[in-house]
């Protein structure tokens, strides 16, 4: 179970991490629509993972890794935004969140189609 204080940090990165993904960085979504769909944090505040959801294009892995090779810049945004509430800047580790998609697949077995 998380503490409340990685909820709060984990807030605070979702909050941050949306606006600069949509915002900042939108040469990297290649014409897809990149949402931010949840944020974890580790017990000890040194790693966060990301969870994007990607509509628009089929090549999700090839999006989902831009992101992974710039998180280093990713994260030094993050930290130009959140100085002064976080001593550290967590590590960004990014996943697609593909949640509905199979919300989506069983709505459409439920459905018969």
């Amino acid at each position: 179970m998380e503490t409340k204080r990685q909820l709060k940090i984990a807030s605070l990165l979702y909050r941050e991490l949306s606006i600069i993904l949509q915002q900042e960085l939108k040469t990297l979504s290649a014409g897809a629509f990149v949402t931010v769909t949840k944020v974890t944090v580790t017990p000890d505040l040194s790693a966060a993972k990301v969870y994007l959801s990607i509509f628009g294009k089929s090549e999700k892995k090839e999006i989902l890794e831009g992101y992974r090779l710039h998180s280093r810049e990713i994260r030094g945004l993050l930290g130009n935004k959140v100085r002064h509430q976080l001593r550290v800047i967590p590590e960004l580790f990014f996943y697609v969140d593909d949640s509905l998609d199979y919300i989506e697949k069983i709505d459409n077995l439920l459905k018969g189609e």
